[in-house]
């Protein structure tokens, strides 16, 4: 344990970025998730309010990739890779549905 008064600051501050760093990674992670279950749920009744569904979920993911990147919780290189990985989800259901 760090006996100098500023090292224990720094303790405090770094333990209050990181459970504020976790918050917004577990909601990129649960609104990821929310998104690809509305896909499957849009690939099983294709509907235009399933698809509403799809379009607002994703936004709201992209929203806060977004505000994660920008208040340097994530890389602007992995906000840009889960933001692709996102959109790539919707083409290969859209390519399937078009197939099929």
């Amino acid at each position: 344990m760090a006996n100098i008064k500023s090292a224990l600051k720094r303790i405090e501050v770094a333990e209050r970025n990181r459970l504020h760093n976790r918050s917004y990674k577990s909601a990129v992670k649960t609104l990821t998730k929310t998104y690809l279950a509305a896909i499957e749920a849009h690939q099983a009744d294709p509907s235009p309010d399933s698809l509403k569904q799809v379009e607002s979920t994703m936004a709201a993911a992209y929203s806060k990739i977004d505000k994660a990147v920008k208040r340097g919780v994530l890389h602007p290189n992995t906000g840009a890779r889960k933001k692709s990985r996102i959109a790539r989800a919707l083409k290969a259901q859209e390519a399937a549905g078009a197939a099929s």
